[in-house]
């Protein structure tokens, strides 16, 4: 089997072709995400709705609603196997992502808009899902430096990320605002169990969080991950969101036999 180890922003993916084979996912993504310690699994499949089928799993081989960093890796894949072409749309259990290839690394999709929106599900902690069903974000200000203190927040992240306020669980997103439509992010991921070093839906989960409290005037967000930047565009009509568009790095690292 051929698997390609790729990464957004230093999210990572084992990445397989799925077309036309039975496999046994769950179990696929925990055997693959171990030969490389990635956070996710993915694997292309036919699909009658859309240029083809992103099935996601942690690297628990928990099934994930979507990814944004690897909905964008996974345009890559299919553009470089000739699966999709520079425009294409992706089918995932939140719903279709419509995706764009930019330049040979940069890739750019349109995440699920907000399902739910809820700026203090928990005290000043809000709660976003995107899609539906959402991908579910638990996403706060830090006000403090980020990542500096990253290792004494991370039990108080993991709590929250279990939290009865989150009924799905929640990836847990905390911010620090650096400037007018700049952040730094820090995240810990449901499946995972851990920090990730860039979660593309909780770049957009804050920047929808920004927008609804007024905190992004120019509609566009800089997102610093510790693996990468991040560029999400939040769209408006008559005060609702109507885009969220993500854009960031793709990486193909290597390629396995196994």
């Amino acid at each position: 089997m051929e698997v390609t180890y790729m990464n957004g922003a230093g999210n990572d993916f084992m990445v397989i072709d799925a077309r036309d084979r039975e496999l046994d996912l769950a179990a696929l993504a925990v055997e693959l995400c171990a030969v490389t310690g990635a956070d996710g699994f993915m694997a292309v499949d036919r699909s009658e709705t859309a240029d083809f089928r992103l099935h996601f799993y942690n690297s628990d081989g928990t099934r994930g609603e979507m990814c944004g960093n690897g909905a964008r890796c996974v345009c890559r894949y299919a553009y470089d196997r000739g699966i999709a072409g520079a425009e294409m749309t992706v089918q995932t259990d939140a719903g279709l992502v419509p995706g764009w290839r930019l330049d040979e690394n940069r890739y750019r999709v349109r995440l699920n808009l907000p399902s739910v929106l809820d700026l203090n599900r928990k005290g000043e902690v809000s709660y976003v899902e995107l899609g539906a069903p959402g991908v579910p974000h638990a996403v706060a200000e830090y006000r403090g430096d980020l990542w500096q203190d990253a290792g004494g927040l991370r039990e108080t992240m993991r709590a929250l990320r279990f939290d009865p306020a989150f009924p799905k669980g929640a990836n847990v997103n905390f911010y620090q605002v650096l400037g007018e439509g700049e952040i730094r992010i820090l995240t810990f991921e449901r499946g995972v169990e851990d920090f990730t070093l860039a979660c593309g839906t909780g770049c957009g989960s804050a920047a929808c969080v920004l927008w609804r409290r007024g905190l992004l005037p120019g509609k566009t967000l800089t997102a610093h991950n510790r693996g990468g930047t991040l560029t999400v565009t939040v769209r408006e009509e008559a005060g609702q969101i109507r885009e969220v568009l993500l854009e960031g790095p793709t990486e193909v690292v290597r390629t396995y036999s196994l």
